[in-house]
Parts: C-alpha cells; sequence; structure tokens
C-alpha cells in the first residue's frame, strides 16, 4: 500500500510536469482493497486481472516496480517495449494480465482463462481474480462472464470497488437495485460487503472470499464501499464529489486507518511504519531514474507487427 501510494504520487507530479505521455489514474483510497485482493493471489500460478486503480494489488500481487515505471515512461526494456499506453501492462505467463481499457472486459476473460485451464486439466488449486468499478458493473461484458462463471463454477473472485461515481455519474442514476450485492443473487453467486477503507476488514473478507473460491465454493463477488480520494484520472478535478460524502465514513483514507489498525495491534510501531515509507521513497526514486536512463523503442529497428513468425507465416501462406 505505501509502495502504490508513493510510487502513484510520483507518477501524478510527472504527469502534471509534462514528463509522461497519456493519462495517469490514481489508486488513491482504493489501495487497502486492492492490496488485499493481489496479496491473497499467488504469483506463477494465480491469475490476476487489475484495473486502473490497482496498482497496490500489482504490487502485492509481485509486479516488479520497474515494469510499472518503465511503462510510463516508455522504456523499451519494459513488458509493453515502450509500444503500448502506460496501464496496459502486463506479464500473461506469470498471471498478470495485461488491463483492459473496456470496462467489464476482465471478467469473462478471467473466466475464459480459467475454463481453459480446467480444460487443460491445470485448474487445482487455482484461483482468477479481478477488480472492477461500480460503473463497470452495467456492461454487457460484465454480466455475461460473471453469469458464464457462475454456470461453470468457476473460481473466480470479482471485487466491485464501488466508489460512489462511474466516472462523474453517481450511484443511484447508474443502477436502481438498492445494493451492488444483490446482484450476486442474481447469478447464484455467494456475495460479501466490506468496508473499503477498513485494511484488517478487507484483509478478512477478501481473504476469505480467495480462500473459498480455492477451496471450491464457486465465484465470488465482493463489494467494497469506498470514494476515490482523486478524480477519475489527473486530468479530472472531481468537482462533482459534494463535500458532505468527502467529509463522512467513504471519505477516509484507508492508509491512515491501516497504520492506526497496526500501531494498535501492536504489528507495528510508529518509528517502523516510518522507516517503510523512507525505504519506500528511495525504491520508487531508484525505480524512476533507472527507466529515465533506458532508451526508447527505435522506430528504424523494431518489428511493429504484433503476429509470431509462424502466424505471420501461415498468412502469407
Amino acid at each position: 500500500m505505501l509502495e502504490a501510494r508513493q510510487l502513484e504520487t510520483k507518477l501524478s507530479s510527472m504527469y502534471k510536469a509534462g514528463k509522461i505521455v497519456g493519462g495517469v489514474y490514481l489508486g488513491k483510497g482504493q489501495e487497502a482493497v486492492s492490496a488485499s485482493l493481489g496479496g491473497g493471489l499467488n504469483w506463477g500460478t494465480d491469475v490476476f486481472a487489475p484495473l486502473i486503480r490497482d496498482q497496490a494489488g500489482r504490487s502485492a500481487f509481485g509486479e516488479d516496480m520497474l515494469d510499472c515505471t518503465r511503462t510510463y515512461l516508455g522504456s523499451s526494456l519494459g513488458p509493453m517495449h515502450g509500444r503500448d499506453g502506460n496501464i496496459h501492462r502486463g506479464r500473461p505467463k506469470e498471471g498478470l494480465l495485461a488491463m483492459i481499457s473496456h470496462l467489464g472486459a476482465s471478467v469473462p476473460v478471467v473466466a475464459g482463462v480459467l475454463l481453459s485451464r480446467r480444460l487443460q486439466g491445470k485448474l487445482d488449486g487455482v484461483v482468477g481474480a479481478t477488480c472492477i468499478g461500480d460503473g463497470g458493473t452495467s456492461t454487457g461484458a460484465f454480466h455475461e462472464g460473471l453469469n458464464a462463471a457462475a454456470v461453470e463454477r468457476l473460481p473466480m473472485v470479482v471485487v466491485v470497488a464501488n466508489n460512489q461515481f462511474a466516472y462523474s455519474t453517481p450511484n443511484d442514476r447508474q443502477f436502481a437495485c438498492g445494493d451492488l450485492l444483490d446482484r450476486a443473487v442474481g447469478y447464484g453467486v455467494e456475495g460479501s460487503s466490506v468496508d473499503g477503507t477498513d485494511f484488517l476488514d478487507c484483509l478478512r473478507v477478501i481473504g476469505g472470499a480467495i480462500d473459498r473460491a480455492r477451496s471450491g465454493a464457486g465465484p465470488q463477488m465482493v463489494v467494497a464501499r469506498l470514494l476515490r480520494l482523486s478524480g477519475h484520472g489527473e486530468h479530472d478535478d472531481a468537482s462533482y464529489v459534494p463535500d458532505k460524502l468527502r467529509a463522512g465514513g467513504l471519505g477516509r483514507d484507508c492508509m491512515q486507518v491501516a497504520a492506526a489498525q497496526m500501531i494498535e495491534t501492536g504489528y507495528a510501531t510508529e518509528g517502523e511504519i516510518s522507516d517503510w515509507q523512507t525505504e519506500v521513497e528511495d525504491a520508487v526514486q531508484l525505480a524512476i531514474a533507472t527507466a529515465q536512463q533506458e532508451p526508447p523503442p527505435d522506430p528504424w529497428k523494431e518489428r511493429w507487427d504484433a503476429r509470431s513468425t509462424k502466424l505471420s507465416m501461415v498468412t502469407e501462406a
């Protein structure tokens, strides 16, 4: 969580200084939810499809910080080789799927990966997970994907980060049901609700959903209640969010809540948390500096054909 907050704070500053091309979307306020999901999964065996506010989940799952900085800064040494948008990075072979801008699409994609593994006899003990916003639950891909996962009883966890706004559209203009959790019943999947600002609650509820999916209980849907503590992206000032909502319980900063909980339970002291912060700041600075010194893709030497050699030969034949 500390790593994600510090890394994204730095990326925001660089974007505003004109050093990053494209958009920057922060997970500020969603770190507890995201880290609880990514941290409950196993790199190399499980499947995780993060969304734009899931840097904490990416880090907790096992993504190298350099993958992030290299992609944002267009380094040819990054996972996308400087070829794609700064948030569309992934390591599919290790189970980290690239983010899809078409919101809702990750749900059927994860379901498809899990079904493929079942057909290959490689699904035992595996969990597939993705995080989606409240607005994304209104897309056709979300409905079809979750329905397919339920019918096939796939070991899948879908976390809905209900941050109260689909960009600037409030909940009451998005859906008519009393709670998004009601939708879980309609699909025949287990549903859970969690206070997305409460770190320990997120660990318990999201971790429990992952455990149930892994043990064969079928798809799980978790609805996390929270509020974006920034705009939809760094280009958005979020002026549409009422001050009363910001000042309420949903507007709590999960980072502050987590620090207080760790100190209260004796897991860490203020000094230790301060030391972690310093370590993270140093690591972020190093990752940024490293990516800045690396070469961008060379248009005269790069092969921009996305097809494999074999596919190209078949197509030409």
